[in-house]
């Protein structure tokens, strides 16, 4: 998941550079929740929530 998050913030970077701001949202967008996605399953496995395998 953490590949997925450095790739759109790559094509985040380039569009916005390019001026494809809408893109650049998007990608900004997806990484945001993907961050989110991420902290959560950390809090829960440091917790002892869940157990990753």
């Amino acid at each position: 998941m953490i590949k997925w998050i450095l790739i759109l913030l790559i094509i985040a970077a380039v569009a916005g550079l390019l001026g494809m701001n809408s893109v650049a949202g998007a990608a900004m967008t997806g990484v945001k929740i993907l961050i989110g996605i991420v902290l959560v399953l950390f809090l829960l496995a440091v917790l002892g929530i869940v157990a990753i395998a």
